[in-house]
């Protein structure tokens, strides 16, 4: 081969790299603001999967909604879009029904956790379990939704209003925004107050406009979305310590090659634990003292009846049929 064609070749190839890029490419997204730990995470599981597979495999991480809105994304996604997103077990269990217990209300305090550590810990024997993998198993093959990993704890969330709340009884009558989905609806009913379903990035505006009373949310996610402007009182619930489930297409995961399905789910669990402890550990009291800074009032956990609400919460595990689901994934992480 002469040197001109030994050189044309070559340009062809790069020419070609940069046309076409990755050979896989995934967009993944997300609600939440770029300020969140969690994007940062996310943009670090791209790059990790990127270098370790050279280049075939780039993943563009898109914040604050910008493809679109979660049910679309989800249906895009199991009709076999090249798409990722950030969700919770509550949505998911509106396909396969038990998976949604993990998002129940008080759901790792009666897995028996009580640290960071711990809960990280619970999860890992949840995924192992047979009980998990068979929930799983359908999602992927029945439903189009590959979940890659659930280690993403984005820390415990209090309820966030105008006035003080200690127990169930301060709810009562008060319009608390949650997600659509029938876990959370129920959790924040039996808790005592009434739910309202509306996106994540409409908060302030309902608040402004009278629609809801309040919400339900971390420290970050007060802060990040500027709800200290509208909302003054934090109070230390805890009654959800919320357990994202990071989804991509089955489709979309099965046509990569064994290896890189392999790299994507460890540096995505790899991510997720890191910033999840992160998060509890110090992230959270960072952002605490932050909304205080802002005027903010907290009711610290000491002066909240959490035994009453402990007890309320039982009622949505009731109500939605999911107190077996919840029992058999105690016994699972016991070893029973």
């Amino acid at each position: 081969m002469s040197r001109k064609v030994l050189l044309a070749v070559i340009l062809g190839v790069l020419l070609a790299s940069l046309m076409f890029g990755a050979k896989y490419t995934l967009k993944f997204g997300h609600v939440l603001a770029p300020g969140e730990p969690y994007h940062q995470a996310f943009l670090k599981w791209a790059k990790a999967v990127e270098e370790r597979t050279n280049g075939d495999v780039k993943i563009e991480v898109y914040p604050s909604s910008q493809l679109g809105v979660e049910e679309d994304i989800i249906e895009q996604i199991r009709m076999g879009a090249p798409l990722g997103w950030n969700t919770d077990s509550a949505r998911l269990g509106m396909y396969v029904k038990d998976i949604g217990v993990m998002n129940l209300a008080y759901f790792i305090d009666f897995m028996g956790a009580k640290t960071p550590e711990e809960a990280i810990e619970v999860l890992k024997k949840i995924k192992q379990s047979p009980t998990m993998q068979k929930w799983l198993k359908e999602l992927e093959q029945k439903y189009g939704i590959k979940v890659l990993s659930f280690y993403w704890v984005q820390g415990y969330r209090h309820f966030v209003t105008n006035k003080p709340i200690r127990k169930p009884e301060d709810l009562k009558g008060l319009r608390i925004r949650t997600p659509g989905a029938p876990a959370w609806q129920e959790s924040i009913r039996a808790l005592g107050a009434v739910p309202v379903a509306i996106n994540f990035g409409e908060i302030y505006t309902a608040v402004q406009t009278k629609a809801v009373d309040g919400a339900e949310l971390t420290y970050a996610n007060v802060y990040n979305g500027g709800l200290y402007e509208v909302l003054k009182y934090m109070s230390e619930t805890g009654h959800f310590l919320l357990i994202n489930f990071e989804i991509v297409s089955a489709d979309w995961f099965n046509s990569l090659p064994p290896e890189y399905q392999k790299i994507v789910e460890e540096e995505m669990d790899k991510a997720g634990i890191e910033v999840s402890l992160k998060i509890m550990k110090e992230l959270e009291e960072e952002f605490k003292q932050k909304c205080i800074e802002k005027g903010m009032t907290v009711i610290p956990a000491s002066e909240i009846d959490k035994e009453a609400f402990v007890e309320r919460a039982k009622q949505a595990y009731k109500k939605l049929g999911l107190e077996d689901a919840l029992n058999q994934l105690i016994r699972d992480v016991k070893g029973e």
